[in-house]
């Protein structure tokens, strides 16, 4: 029952909301407190409640002569009218009227186009219909859905297409996508006739009619049915009107003379009869307290009546009071899931795009990767390259030094050969030498002897014996310098010996050891050269001595001189 209040609640604020913005002419969301009397007293009585302007005025008593907003109406208009509403005590499609009076007379222009498709009373209802179907928030606006929707239902009531064309032209503006049309807009739109050519208007005003009491008036079937009376038991043709709620009959179509009501609960039910007394295609609702028969006009439309009732009780054991709310609600959940899909879906087309592009760039930086291991592998493989050229280099450098080196050793070890063959040579010739100046100092020593004996007779040999003591001094210092130069030519040859085996031992200071063997063998050349030369002088002077020796190996005898003379 709650929510039943809430919803006649928010039924009836739409079409006041109408009547309050007609009311405020400037716009500014606020209206004079002598209009907001009016607006009230009429309310009051089109609901058919007890008006009380002295509650206004004391709602208002600090706001005597300035306009009041529509926050400040509200509370008063919930407590002291709408509180007060009680279903079925008022006739709603007065209670429209009134709204539609105050707020067509501002806004709704039918000459704008320069003709009108639509009757006042046929916009009345279709303004009835757009605050059926507008969304539950204001401004009130349709979405596009629903507008087709309502036009499909109009088009078919008068069994024509509707022009889709010219209507996905206009609802398809981005404008008109996001904000819905307001009624003013739509009632332009049928107005100008694109939608519906060439239809008169009175079929357009019996389709319009028709659509709006099924909508808003919950009508879910209206039509002429043969009904059996309860006590006579004749059969009589009466107009029905099926409702969620009832199924009420009449004498005729104008729905003047009421003749009866079938109230519709959840334990009633509808079952299809075999024909008979001369009826066809008939069936029969049963309620708790009685069953009615009926007939209808053929098999079609039975079908249809017994379906229509089917969904009334059905509402009834649901707890809902209108079909068209029922379906609203699901239209309006069915559109939430579509935009919730299509914003899921718009959801994981964006994450699949930022997949999409952080995959091409995790390949972009792989490339890039790929690119930057080709160029490391390139340049390695040249570094490996230069190191194995450089190794190579290396050594071929160090297999020449070593063959130099080996050529040195080989070239020292020959030229130590020869020295030593020339030391053990020098060995011999100042052994022979020793020898010699060994004998010659015997002789030397006989001739002296000899010589003292005539030394007062040869003064001439004295003079000769003193010049060989002399050479002789001579001879033993050249003794002399040859001994240094054999201990010098002996500390050179150990010299060697150490640079050899140093040689042998680092390989490395090959070339430093062969530049500085090579220097002393210069020096060593040059000492032999000197020590060559020295020699010569030497031998030149044994050569002498040897002549001088000869000379004084034989001496005047005692009686040479004698015998001379």
């Amino acid at each position: 029952h709650a929510a039943a209040v809430m919803e006649l609640r928010a039924e009836l604020l739409k079409s006041i909301w109408y009547a309050f913005t007609a009311l405020d002419v400037e716009k500014s969301g606020k209206v004079s407190k002598s209009q907001l009397k009016v607006l009230s007293h009429n309310l009051c009585t089109v609901l058919s409640i007890p008006h009380d302007p002295v509650a206004l005025e004391e709602h208002f008593r600090d706001d005597d002569d300035g306009p009041v907003s529509s926050q400040g109406y509200m509370p008063y208009l919930n407590k002291y009218i709408l509180d007060k509403v009680e279903e079925g005590a008022f006739v709603k499609e007065n209670f429209d009227e009134l709204c539609w009076t105050l707020t067509a007379k501002k806004n709704y222009r039918p000459e704008k186009n320069g003709k009108s498709v639509l009757l006042m009373r046929d916009a009345f209802r279709l303004w009835c219909l757009f605050n059926f179907l507008s969304e539950d928030k204001y401004p009130l606006v349709m979405v596009p859905d629903e507008v087709e929707y309502l036009l499909k239902k109009v088009c078919m009531a008068m069994s024509v297409e509707l022009n889709c064309v010219e209507l996905e032209d206009y609802i398809s503006q981005e404008a008109v996508q996001q904000t819905g049309i307001t009624v003013w807009v739509f009632l332009d739109l049928v107005n100008s006739g694109k939608l519906m050519r060439g239809m008169d208007k009175d079929t357009v005003s019996m389709a319009i009619e028709e659509v709006y009491r099924e909508i808003v008036q919950d009508v879910l079937k209206e039509g002429y049915l043969w009904k059996r009376g309860q006590l006579r038991r004749n059969w009589t043709e009466r107009w029905f009107t099926l409702r969620p709620s009832t199924l009420a009959y009449f004498v005729s179509e104008d729905r003047k003379d009421r003749k009866g009501s079938i109230p519709l609960d959840r334990n009633c039910c509808v079952e299809v009869l075999p024909d008979k007394d001369g009826k066809r295609c008939m069936f029969c609702v049963k309620t708790p307290a009685k069953t009615y028969e009926m007939s209808a006009s053929d098999t079609k439309q039975r079908q249809e009546w017994t379906t229509a009732i089917q969904t009334a009780i059905r509402l009834q054991a649901e707890g809902k009071s209108s079909l068209h709310k029922d379906l609203k609600l699901k239209r309006r959940d069915q559109r939430e899931q579509r935009e919730r899909r299509r914003a899921a879906k718009e959801e994981e087309l964006a994450r699949l795009r930022a997949l999409q592009e952080e995959k091409e760039h995790k390949l972009q930086e792989l490339e890039l990767l790929k690119e930057a291991q080709r160029q490391a592998e390139a340049l390695l493989r040249e570094d490996e390259q230069r190191r194995r050229e450089q190794h190579e280099e290396l050594q071929r450098a160090l297999e020449v030094q070593l063959r130099e080196a080996e050529e040195a050793r080989a070239s020292m070890q020959v030229e130590m050969a020869l020295k030593e063959a020339e030391a053990e040579r020098q060995k011999k010739r100042i052994k022979e030498l020793e020898e010699m100046q060994q004998r010659l100092e015997e002789a030397l020593h006989l001739e002296i002897k000899a010589r003292q004996d005539e030394e007062a007779f040869r003064y001439a040999q004295a003079r000769l014996l003193a010049e060989e003591e002399e050479k002789l001094k001579a001879l033993m210092s050249l003794k002399e310098e040859q001994e240094e130069y054999i201990l010098k030519t002996q500390r050179e040859k150990q010299e060697l010996k150490q640079e050899m085996e140093n040689k042998s031992r680092s390989l490395e200071e090959a070339t430093r050891q062969l530049e500085e063997v090579r220097a002393n063998r210069h020096r060593v050349d040059q000492d032999v050269v000197a020590a060559q030369r020295k020699l010569r002088q030497a031998s030149t002077n044994v050569k002498h001595w040897n002549v001088q020796m000869n000379r004084l190996m034989h001496p005047i005898g005692p009686g040479a001189s004698r015998q001379s003379k």
